[in-house]
């Protein structure tokens, strides 16, 4: 169950006409152009098909809330590209909404709906921040100290959240994602 004021991903699963990509991409563009109109967008990422035999694309697209996405999806900004969209795919979209700690971690370009594992997102993240905390203590230690635990604890967590977030979680992500998403053995390997 998402939680009402806790950020809200949407992960879009859509297999698209081989003749209808460039129309797709150009809708695709249009449709987050539309959407960074609405309070509350925060980003889409599309990641294309990871290779020619599989003519699958991932759409993410993040809100602040599910108040926020409700609005978008009920708009007919959103349904007027939308239905020129689904024109041009091979079977109907597939969508899954996700919040919380899975959406620290980006799906790398092999395009898996399945988050990584619990155990392997907790130590991910604490790999991130606890540097983090501790740069941020190391550098401005002395100077918080100045301030009551309540807005010491505020500006700590403000600056550990943005760096999370936009920095240090991508990075984790792109560097741990032989483990966070390895590939599928198939017969025969070794």
């Amino acid at each position: 169950m998402t939680a009402k004021n806790e950020p809200i991903t949407v992960i879009v699963s859509r297999r698209v006409k081989p003749d209808k990509v460039e129309e797709f991409e150009s809708l695709s563009s249009e449709m987050t152009e539309r959407a960074s109109q609405f309070a509350g967008y925060m980003g889409t990422t599309l990641f294309k098909p990871s290779s020619s035999n599989d003519p699958e694309y991932r759409v993410m697209f993040k809100f602040k809330d599910i108040d926020s996405l409700k609005v978008w999806e009920a708009s007919s900004q959103r349904s007027d590209v939308l239905e020129k969209i689904e024109g041009l795919l091979i079977s109907t979209s597939e969508r899954e909404q996700v919040s919380g700690l899975i959406t620290w971690f980006t799906l790398p370009s092999a395009n898996p709906l399945t988050p990584p594992p619990r155990y392997k997102m907790t130590l991910i993240s604490w790999l991130a921040l606890y540097p983090a905390v501790t740069f941020i203590f190391w550098l401005l230690g002395t100077w918080l100290a100045e301030f009551p635990l309540i807005l010491r604890t505020f500006l700590v967590t403000a600056l550990v959240i943005v760096l999370m977030t936009y920095v240090l979680m991508p990075f984790m992500t792109k560097t741990f994602s032989f483990w966070l998403y390895p590939k599928p053995k198939h017969k025969g390997d070794n």
